[in-house]
């Protein structure tokens, strides 16, 4: 996913255009001052300072850029304001960003905990896919193990007329001609699980073939590299199987990442949406998970405001 990176202000300035010029300033908050609590704005109409959201230490925060800097949030931010404001409230991560804007998250002491490959359509399950898939796996681990970033997306694509189990034999084979090449790097593959029951863009994938978590961990198994997991995204398994909590403790040895958003709908994690999130987010550090958790969820109002309130939910 590209990004189109602005000349930014001062800070002030980006979280000002974020909550919106008129509330921003008629609170009577000129400056905005970055201190050991975080950094300090007027959230809009509530009138509460937006302090440092993640304190307790359990859980390793992430969001997902293309959630809140492109067509997809009411008030878009560039990169760079997404990582300021990510850095005061105690997000270590933006990911799925793409190596030419890395530096922009290296100039605030940021991780890209998920590296872009390639897309969910084209994957492992066909082998005259395997050429395409290797070569963008290798260029993306190889960014990755130079700037010490953890983890690669990949994606076992659609079916197409595929039935699962050859599609299962074609994705554990060729998987196991990149993995060593990981597994030389230090960086993780991360094998994602999507729902195939909602057909609206960004919200399902129907026809994607990893769409059951047990399948995406049999992949795993047969792989038999630790540097080779799944990304356990807590929406889709949600909308696709449920049992959230039970299936994180089944398959914590092969969880490798979590994606979070509010179900159904992929918004915000507030009380319009069925999920509890503090309690999977204490059975996810309960299992001594030591990866990220990323916020996926597409806002609906305020994205400053949203993003803060969802890190504080999950920072259990």
């Amino acid at each position: 996913m590209g990004h189109r990176i602005e000349r930014s202000g001062d800070l002030s300035h980006q979280i000002g255009c974020a909550l919106g010029r008129r509330e921003f300033f008629a609170a009577g908050v000129g400056t905005l001052a970055m201190t050991k609590a975080g950094v300090f704005a007027q959230a809009p109409q509530t009138q509460q300072k937006l302090e440092r959201a993640a304190t307790k230490g359990r859980i390793r925060h992430s969001v997902c850029a293309w959630c809140f800097t492109g067509k997809w949030s009411p008030k878009p931010m560039t990169l760079e304001e997404l990582c300021q404001v990510a850095k005061a409230i105690g997000i270590e991560s933006v990911e799925l960003v793409d190596p030419p804007d890395w530096p922009i998250l290296k100039k605030y002491g940021l991780v890209c905990a998920l590296a872009n490959s390639h897309g969910f359509v084209d994957g492992w399950n066909r082998r005259e896919n395997w050429p395409m898939c290797r070569e963008k796996i290798i260029a993306a681990v190889d960014a990755c193990a130079e700037a010490g970033f953890p983890n690669v997306i990949t994606f076992s694509g659609f079916r197409k007329g595929m039935p699962d189990d050859v599609g299962l034999e074609n994705c554990v084979a060729g998987l196991k001609t990149v993995v060593g090449y990981a597994e030389k790097k230090k960086v993780t593959l991360i094998f994602e699980m999507l729902n195939s029951r909602v057909d609206v863009e960004m919200k399902g994938h129907p026809d994607y073939m990893g769409d059951r978590v047990e399948w995406c961990v049999e992949v795993c198994k047969r792989v038999g590299s630790p540097r080779l997991k799944i990304l356990f995204d807590v929406y889709h398994v949600q909308i696709m199987q449920g049992d959230i909590i039970t299936r994180i403790r089944q398959f914590a040895e092969y969880i490798g990442h979590y994606h979070v958003a509010g179900v159904p709908g992929r918004h915000e994690l507030d009380e319009n949406q069925e999920l509890n999130y503090p309690a999977i987010m204490r059975a996810i550090a309960e299992t001594k998970f030591s990866g990220f958790v990323a916020q996926e969820f597409i806002p609906t109002r305020d994205p400053v405001r949203s993003l803060w309130e969802a890190v504080r939910l999950c920072d259990v």
